[in-house]
């Protein structure tokens, strides 16, 4: 089956579905992501998904249920629902995949981009969509944090 050719921009981040919940019966997404130095999501939780994150380039460090640790090129991260957690790229930006399960939270990132929503100026109507999805936010993020300190 195909892959989606459609890649949405969003905060620094180019994002693509290499494979959808249409195409695994709701079992799975994977989406490839590309992003600046330093950015990252808010703190938030996923109350339906767990995600796997597979770097394929640069390094991202990661805060997951209050434990934080980097991981480069093939290191691997595991999220669990229910788990507070946020990631920050690093100097060289990073390139990933992420692996959603079961999928669905892939259509947040294509109505983020569909409204050309960005944080941290949209943050009531991307909320609002999270939630549509199963995620809230929890505080700010790593890179939220970064700039804070800077």
């Amino acid at each position: 089956m195909p892959a989606s050719e459609t890649v949405h921009h969003r905060n620094g981040t180019r994002y693509r579905t290499i494979l959808s919940t249409a195409e695994t019966g709701g079992a799975m997404s994977i989406i490839h992501a590309e992003a600046d130095p330093f950015i990252g999501p808010p703190a938030h939780v996923h109350d339906r998904e767990d995600e796997i994150f597979i770097v394929l380039d640069g390094e991202i460090t990661f805060e997951v249920a209050g434990e934080r640790f980097t991981r480069g090129a093939m290191g691997t991260a595991f999220v669990p629902r229910g788990a507070p957690h946020s990631f920050m790229t690093g100097a060289r930006g990073a390139k990933g995949l992420t692996v959603l399960t079961p999928g669905g939270f892939e259509g947040f990132f294509a109505e983020l981009a569909r409204n050309q929503l960005q944080m941290p100026r949209d943050v009531a109507a991307v909320a609002e969509i999270a939630a549509r999805y199963g995620s809230r936010f929890t505080g700010p993020g790593l890179a939220q944090q970064q700039v804070r300190h800077a």
